[in-house]
């Protein structure tokens, strides 16, 4: 199959979201990477990059790579991740033609609680994961317009997630699983986030884009629900009130629709999960 002229760099590569997006992408462009932790998977390709979030330069793997498109996929301490973004900002100001592709997260909402949050709405955090994604989000929103499309993903789980693996240690341990009864959420996978992200670099899409189920659901019914399917015996279930009332945490899309195809309900997730485990 011959790629197309698309030169992606993905950092973050060999994290359970940029490894699914490297497997989705790779047989279609020239896909190259960033690891942290030297691995035989990572470290005999010739197409990926040891990268030290807190003591490498990004840009010496940009200048390396001339990337059409950057996924950022980065995870690690906070202010490095924020010292790395500037650099790739100030890299994409003086390459307008190159673009990025920002994974953000339904908490840049997480300060609102009585509605879904759309694309268009004001973002406001009281968490620090939240306002980090913030920072970067408005850092790079001052860019020309194509060069920059924000992703924000809701929960994602998937076979070999940290959230699956995180259920099925706590079961093992005969540790009670968190339920937050109030909480009212969307959701998405590895994969489905990986499939979107092709269509917004192939279609050169740009923006925000909401990415998750279309449906919502109530956080423990949906655990409850994704217990019974992996089949946990005798689960125990510890309930958290974090308010009387119903608390939104969803991020849903209103302008920047994608096809049908890509759009999916939270039953699909146990049916793929499932049928993938």
């Amino acid at each position: 199959m011959a790629k197309q002229k698309h030169r992606i760099l993905i950092l973050g590569v060999s994290g359970f979201l940029g490894h699914s997006i490297y497997k989705e992408l790779a047989p279609f462009y020239s896909t190259y990477g960033t690891y942290r932790t030297p691995k035989k998977d990572w470290t005999s390709k010739a197409n990926c990059f040891n990268f030290n979030l807190e003591t490498d330069d990004i840009v010496e793997i940009l200048e390396a790579v001339c990337p059409t498109v950057i996924i950022s996929a980065l995870r690690g301490p906070f202010p490095a991740q924020l010292v790395c973004h500037k650099h790739i900002f100030e890299y994409l100001q003086c390459n307008p033609t190159v673009r990025i592709v920002f994974l953000s997260s339904a908490n840049v909402f997480d300060a609102y609680s009585k509605y879904p949050s759309y694309e268009t709405d004001t973002t406001l955090s009281n968490s620090i994961y939240g306002h980090f994604k913030i920072r970067i989000e408005q850092q790079l929103l001052q860019l020309p317009k194509p060069q920059v499309s924000i992703v924000r993903l809701p929960m994602v789980f998937g076979v070999k997630s940290p959230r699956i693996h995180e259920l099925i240690t706590l079961n093992s341990l005969n540790e009670p699983i968190e339920l937050f009864p109030n909480l009212v959420v969307n959701i998405s996978t590895n994969q489905w986030a990986a499939r979107q992200l092709h269509f917004i670099i192939n279609r050169a899409k740009n923006g925000i884009f909401h990415c998750g189920s279309s449906d919502l659901i109530h956080h423990d019914d949906f655990i409850k629900d994704m217990v019974r399917h992996l089949k946990l015996k005798t689960p125990k279930f510890k309930l958290v009130y974090t308010t009387n009332d119903t608390r939104y945490l969803a991020v849903l899309p209103k302008y920047n629709k994608l096809p049908k195809h890509l759009q999916f309900k939270s039953q699909t997730i146990f049916d793929e999960i499932i049928s993938t485990s």
